[in-house]
């Protein structure tokens, strides 16, 4: 049988409702009272975008909700997606020196979503682009976080800026592809606009290199960034793949996000093939629609699931169920190519690498697929649009990871298709320094304006100059290596 939509619109709203609720003025300050505002401040440190969290803390107790949301925005364009969707339990929160104390940090992105929400609703005009403008034009190719982040700071930095989306709306995976019980794509949408504020134009729906080509953007502007995110999901090269009810982990979670709720079809019994955090979102989201049963089936071990262990339990807090050491051999289907099961077969997986134990095969029933295997690089794309431009081995685009500049001069790049795919905010903070980089390019090599001191670095300094803190990506990957062994 072909899957169909199992809830009404109430039931469907009411299981998609938000995971975390936003405070309430009450509750906000019960839980802003519990912040030690530290001298050091850890959280900022852990902070890949080095917000400095006592004090918009701080001008919450006060009242300056406006001050608040400027600190915060100031520092992060797109704060209150990053305030739902960060790991805070291993960024801020993580380093957050009241969970030493009472096994229970300060609830950091929570506030942070209060203040930013305030902020959004209130119409607020907390940040604007200077009245002296540079004459110079950026290029930024995909409209995502890092997009976003280099656009925002372009735009505040006096250059006149164009996003270029393939899409219908901007906002990247903000838009379209977080859980719709953590992020609702208004959420995205309303960051894009508080972008546009500051000045940036954005031309949706037009795909570079086929609706414009490179030639004509690099006459028209003085320096591009590339913020494109990864390509299409990877194939699992197994027969049956290509039937209707096997699905893209990605391709799911956008259609919950362009469509009514009780519209989006799923299974009885779901599998979702994966183990990283999409996986997670996948799987859990299905049971929320109405799927009876959802299962992970992950090829390796319990304590090598690369998704959050908090995501991970959260999945079992709902009911969603476990295979580890499998992996499958075939989809199976009937007469009429309709989804019946899987073909799997146990693992054993040592040294990083995974064997298959001979004569372990069986079958679960399923009735959909969900494959959250991971995308695919664009390389292919890369070479397309900028045949001299240097590739990593690893499918990504090799760049100065403190400037963002290529091997071509005018060209930068952040974000998935230069990381290979991390955290939003880690987008936006690659996106940020991007545009630190090619306004020192522009400049000459010149900063923008002058080095302001701070108790936690140097605000504004040179990218890349020791004195950028607290944008430290080497030691985020440390923390997130250390987290996920």
């Amino acid at each position: 049988m072909p899957i169909s939509p199992k809830l009404g619109p109430e039931a469907a709203a009411a299981n998609m409702a938000d995971i975390a609720p936003r405070y309430t003025p009450q509750e906000a300050i019960i839980e802003a009272n519990r912040c030690l505002f530290c001298f050091d401040a850890p959280c900022i440190q852990a902070c890949p975008m080095g917000i400095d969290i006592p004090s918009f803390i701080k001008k919450i107790l006060t009242g300056n909700l406006t001050g608040s949301a400027r600190t915060i925005l100031t520092a992060n364009i797109l704060g209150g997606s990053c305030a739902r969707v960060c790991p805070t339990e291993v960024l801020c929160e993580g380093a957050c020196v009241v969970l030493d104390r009472e096994k229970d940090p300060v609830k950091i992105g929570r506030l942070q979503r209060y203040v930013v929400d305030y902020a959004q609703e209130n119409r607020l005009q907390v940040l604007k682009a200077p009245s002296g403008k540079s004459g110079k034009r950026i290029a930024v190719i995909g409209g995502g976080p890092s997009g976003l982040g280099c656009a925002a700071e372009l735009a505040q930095l006096g250059h006149q800026v164009v996003v270029f989306e393939k899409k219908p709306n901007a906002g990247g995976l903000n838009t379209y592809g977080i859980a719709y019980y953590k992020m609702k794509p208004e959420v995205s949408l309303a960051e894009v606009e508080l972008v546009k504020s500051l000045g940036v134009e954005f031309r949706c729906g037009v795909e570079v290199g086929k609706d414009v080509s490179i030639k004509q953007i690099e006459k028209d502007f003085d320096a591009i960034f590339l913020g494109l995110g990864l390509g299409k999901g990877g194939r699992l090269n197994l027969p049956g793949e290509d039937v209707p009810e096997v699905v893209e982990a990605l391709d799911f979670i956008e259609q919950i996000h362009t469509h009514p709720l009780h519209d989006v079809a799923v299974g009885d019994r779901v599998a979702v093939i994966g183990g990283g955090n999409t996986a997670i979102d996948a799987v859990t989201q299905a049971l929320r629609l109405g799927a009876h049963e959802a299962v992970i089936v992950y090829r390796r071990t319990r304590e090598e699931m690369p998704a959050y262990e908090f995501e991970q339990q959260l999945a079992r807090t709902y009911g969603v169920k476990f295979l580890f050491n499998v992996v499958p051999t075939e989809i199976l289907s009937n007469s009429k190519g309709h989804v019946t099961g899987l073909k799997l077969a146990r693992t054993s997986s040592a040294n990083g690498k995974v064997q298959i134990l001979p004569g372990t095969e069986f079958i679960e029933p399923f009735d959909m697929v969900i494959k959250a295997i991971g995308e695919q690089k664009q390389v292919e794309l890369f070479k397309k649009l900028f045949p001299a431009l240097e590739i990593h081995p690893r499918g990504v685009v090799r760049r100065n990871p403190d400037t963002g500049q290529t091997n071509l001069p005018n060209v930068f790049s952040g974000g998935d298709c230069a990381n290979g795919g991390r955290e939003v905010v880690n987008a936006v903070a690659e996106g940020k320094k991007a545009a630190r980089g090619i306004h020192a390019f522009l400049s000459g090599g010149k900063t923008s304006g002058p080095v302001q001191p701070s108790r936690y670095g140097v605000q504004g300094a040179p990218v890349g100059s020791g004195f950028d803190k607290p944008i430290r990506v080497l030691e985020l990957e440390k923390e997130y290596a250390r987290q996920r062994k």
